[in-house]
């Protein structure tokens, strides 16, 4: 099966503009035969992170108010029809999507941001909607922490697709909760960079004894439009903020594809089963290397932590 990253930038807080963009990555991922094409995470409209140089954590602070009021303004609803024209252009071209988004979900008020990863059908339809368990320090300041509703897999082809945010990668449970539902392809999706990507990536594959795609987002300071607040404190005339690193591994933790870094690319790569299988020979997590009448997980799977029905 073959299968792409597009590693791009936002149209940094437009969220129509790159839902455009989005849109034309899965259009060519889809003229190279693609069954499965990935993005970084919370691409659209954008990853937060000004809150790191604008002093994000000031109380009540009229810079950060805008920024906040921008970014609602700018996140997706997806009841209101934001992804619309991802979900027909995965229809139209018959390939699954695995893409971020900064989600501003009604279930919630309609006031409150995830970091969420939303995995489309090849026809279109959304499978699931996964919020970050736990955004990292400064993330906290911007989005609020997400549940384990979206902790489920998918097919693709012959594969069992899971995917998460970021560092909730790092998180062994996590991670395990997807093992068990006979994952063998993982996505991680990540804002941008190659210390990120370099060593989790194989890292996870060796553990899972899966395929592993890290997806990741390029940002320049000339994607940042003139009329930005606090504009000259966010990057430098030249400043490289995301590098990308978008990277997979195999199963046996070799690079199929090493972390490609300081550019946009569409990464295409073809993925055997067989090599799945030839691993788990020897180790299998969740599988006859487990040890369930001793371990076990217990997962609460119910939106909003079951705080709403």
């Amino acid at each position: 099966m073959k299968v792409a990253i597009a590693q791009i930038a936002p149209v940094f807080m437009n969220r129509d503009a790159t839902v455009a963009r989005v849109v034309e990555s899965i259009e060519s991922a889809a003229k190279q035969d693609c069954a499965l094409v990935a993005f970084g995470e919370s691409l659209i409209p954008a990853y937060p992170f000004w809150l790191g140089c604008t002093g994000g954590a000031k109380f009540d602070d009229d810079g950060q108010k805008h920024w906040h009021a921008l970014y609602l303004d700018q996140a997706v609803c997806i009841e209101e029809g934001h992804l619309r024209p991802i979900m027909e252009a995965a229809n139209r071209s018959k390939i699954a999507v695995v893409v971020g988004i900064a989600e501003r979900p009604t279930d919630r008020s309609g006031h409150t941001i995830y970091c969420s990863r939303v995995f489309l059908s090849s026809r279109g339809e959304i499978l699931s909607i996964h919020r970050k368990l736990m955004p990292t320090y400064e993330e906290r300041l911007s989005w609020g922490i997400g549940d384990g509703a979206g902790l489920v897999t998918h097919r693709v082809g012959p594969f069992t697709v899971g995917a998460l945010n970021c560092w909730e990668n790092w998180m062994p449970l996590a991670r395990t909760a997807l093992y068990e539902q006979g994952e063998n392809l993982h996505v991680a999706i990540w804002p941008g960079s190659v210390r990120l990507t370099s060593d989790i990536t194989r890292f996870i594959a060796l553990e899972s004894r899966s395929y592993v795609i890290s997806a990741s987002a390029m940002l320049t300071a000339k994607d940042l439009p003139d009329d930005l607040p606090d504009r000259a404190e966010l990057a430098a005339p030249d400043e490289t903020l995301f590098d990308g690193g978008s990277c997979i591994a195999a199963p046996d933790g070799s690079w199929l594809v090493e972390p490609v870094v300081g550019r946009e690319a569409l990464i295409v790569a073809e993925l055997e089963m067989d090599s799945v299988h030839r691993e788990r020979q020897n180790f299998d997590p969740a599988g006859h290397y487990s040890r369930p009448d001793v371990l076990k997980l217990s997962i609460n799977r119910r939106r909003g932590l079951g705080l709403v029905d």
